[in-house]
């Protein structure tokens, strides 16, 4: 386990457990939803890395040139959020405000390469670095983060969420970007569990009387979840749900893919 302080915050890191954050307390306030408000589902807790792919992947199938490759299940009949957010990573270097992770993409995966985290806390937020490199050959890759925010802190209110943006993806009956944009229309009566695209501003989470996160990326695709009870989840992501089929970046030996994602928060 590493921590990490600076200021009113602590960030405490599991690389054992997928390379989690495992808590982000601001002022004695945990955003995240802990391990054992989890009852132990490893996808349902803290803040974990989606690599080499983000979001579901549909029938566990994917195509790369003239090869098809099927990945294993996770939730229904989809390979779901990548193979690292269960495995352990190795440390590379740990201070009180930063640390750098590492992680092969395992045996189900078809190609050989690794992960490489960053998390740095300083005066200014939380930022987080995610790059997949390729060790022998090209592959697709999508990334992504997936925090899981709690609903209710110790302070303020239920959290609320506040975003624009210029089109989602429309979902099939399996609930998987069926190829077409559409406007975003209004929040639908069960929650939002949609890839919005084309954001005109960067997400913010609030908490009236505890405090205000805003979230930024490098990325134009955010899925937006908040239609269970435990917590809510605003997910940067390289490309959409079922990326891997449509149009996912090509990682060649020597030419990561690099996706960043910055926190700031205002308490009160």
């Amino acid at each position: 386990m590493i921590e990490l302080n600076a200021g009113p915050a602590r960030v405490t890191v599991r690389p054992e457990a997928g390379g989690r954050l495992s808590s982000v307390c601001l002022a004695g306030l945990d955003l995240v939803v802990t391990e054992p408000e989890a009852n132990g589902d490893a996808l349902g807790w803290g803040v974990y890395p989606m690599a080499p792919w983000a979001g579901r992947v549909r029938n566990r199938r994917f195509r790369h040139g003239e090869r098809v490759h099927r990945l294993p299940p996770e939730l229904g009949p989809h390979a779901l959020h990548g193979t690292v957010f269960r495995r352990p990573w190795d440390v590379t270097s740990a201070s009180d405000r930063f640390c750098r992770l590492v992680c092969d993409l395992g045996e189900i995966w078809p190609f050989p390469g690794r992960a490489v985290e960053e998390i740095e806390l300083d005066g200014s937020g939380l930022h987080l670095r995610l790059s997949v490199e390729a060790s022998e050959e090209p592959m697709p890759v999508v990334l992504g983060w997936h925090p899981w925010f709690a609903r209710d802190l110790a302070a303020g209110g239920p959290v609320e969420i506040d975003f624009a943006a210029g089109a989602r993806w429309e979902r099939d009956a399996t609930g998987l970007p069926n190829g077409r944009k559409v406007a975003p229309g209004p929040r639908p009566v069960l929650g939002w569990d949609d890839c919005f695209t084309d954001v005109q501003r960067p997400p913010t989470l609030t908490w009236p009387g505890a405090l205000q996160l805003t979230l930024t990326a490098n990325v134009d695709h955010w899925v937006v979840y908040d239609a269970g009870p435990a917590g809510v989840c605003v997910e940067p992501q390289t490309n959409p749900p079922d990326g891997l089929n449509r149009g996912a970046d090509l990682v060649e030996p020597g030419r990561p893919l690099t996706m960043t994602f910055h926190w700031s928060w205002q308490l009160g």
